[in-house]
């Protein structure tokens, strides 16, 4: 027996939750997407104009001008890109190579395939490629995407 400890609120709240899951677009036939770094089916475009030409950003999911968009960053080895800051926080794992990111008062740290790190936004940060190998990146945003070149780049 379900015992209503404040006034059925709990059971309410319980049921609106289960509503809510159950018509969430997933629910409603969106199909569950796999993709690796290497898939054929992602569309490489170039980054923003101020990145080394060589640079490289698949959209994974969703809109890039919308909020919560979902990427992989690629840079070839020995690559860097310069300090800039993103409006987004940015959640990221490190797929493939080795990176180094530096945000400004921080010491540089390095990312090793696996790693996470989160990105507070508008703070000033820049990337560096090592010598493993092409560096893919995934990055979740919360905004929609922006990157912003910092000082005279």
């Amino acid at each position: 027996m379900l015992r209503l400890m404040d006034g059925g609120r709990s059971l309410l709240l319980l049921v609106a939750a289960l509503l809510g899951f159950l018509s969430s677009p997933a629910m409603a036939g969106e199909r569950v997407r796999v993709l690796s770094a290497d898939d054929p089916a992602i569309e490489w475009d170039p980054c923003p104009g101020f990145y080394p030409e060589s640079c490289r950003i698949g959209v994974l999911h969703g809109n890039p001008a919308e909020p919560n968009a979902d990427i992989f960053f690629k840079l070839p080895p020995d690559t860097a890109v310069p300090e800039h800051t993103h409006t987004s926080a940015e959640r990221m794992v490190l797929v493939s190579g080795r990176m180094e990111i530096s945000y400004e008062g921080q010491d540089p740290v390095i990312l090793e395939p696996g790693s996470y790190a989160w990105g507070p936004p508008e703070h000033p940060h820049s990337a560096r490629c090592l010598d493993a190998g092409d560096c893919v990146l995934f990055i979740a945003f919360v905004e929609p995407i922006d990157a912003m070149p910092t000082g005279d780049q």
